[in-house]
């Protein structure tokens, strides 16, 4: 997919996606670094946002609204929703707090209330303890998850032999649709020859930690 590639560009031209030797908190040496986080201006941000609505479009999950989960959600199903209504499609998102408050609107909820289908977007999946919270949110109101939409699958495996991704997708049931995966980082290293000197300890990584199926 195009918006794939135009993805792993923006993320390597913003620092979000850097090459080197990093400790992961399982302790693995990973030849590369995600960091969302560092989408951190209006322009990288919209474009991320962006992207975000094309994969979602392009998966063909339908949903009724957007949920973010705190704190990394937060921002990101506003800019989603905007992008969308920019489309001419005007969906309703709502995000939790991680503290309840006790006056004002009070609960832990904010935005639209949660009702039919409702898409989880968050950064990515490493423990998948904010997908089980959403997941627990969403259907406490009612309504349904309808799947989970984040900006890179690292495809890799945790303590067992699937990924976060694989374990979120059999234990909920739900669909995770990715913006980019492991597997559209090391085609974009193998097409780019500022990065291509990176791409055998990408691959090395992949084939000692990797999943064997997305």
């Amino acid at each position: 997919m195009d918006f794939s590639r135009e993805f792993i560009e923006l993320a390597c031209d913003k620092g979000v996606l850097r090459f080197g030797s990093f400790l992961t908190k399982a302790g693995r040496n990973s030849p590369y670094f995600f960091n969302a986080g560092l989408f951190d201006d209006g322009a990288s941000f919209r474009a991320l946002c962006g992207f975000y609505a094309r994969a979602i479009q392009s998966s063909g999950v339908a949903c009724d609204m957007l949920f973010g989960p705190a704190y990394k959600g937060i921002p990101l199903v506003a800019g989603v929703a905007i992008r969308f209504a920019e489309e001419g499609i005007s969906l309703p998102f709502a995000f939790n707090r991680k503290e309840a408050k006790d006056h004002g609107e009070g609960g832990t909820l904010i935005g639209a209330p949660l009702r039919g289908r409702v898409l989880i977007l968050d950064d990515v999946i490493s423990a998948g303890t904010s997908v089980r919270e959403s997941v627990e949110i969403i259907r406490a109101a009612g309504a349904e998850p309808a799947g989970v939409v984040i900006a890179l699958d690292r495809m890799e495996r945790g303590k067992g032999s699937q990924s976060a991704v694989q374990e979120v997708r059999e234990t909920f049931g739900i669909p995770v649709v990715a913006v980019a995966t492991l597997e559209d980082l090391i085609a974009y290293l193998a097409d780019s020859p500022e990065l291509a000197a990176n791409l055998d300890a990408v691959k090395a990584y992949r084939d000692t930690y990797g999943t064997s199926a997305a």
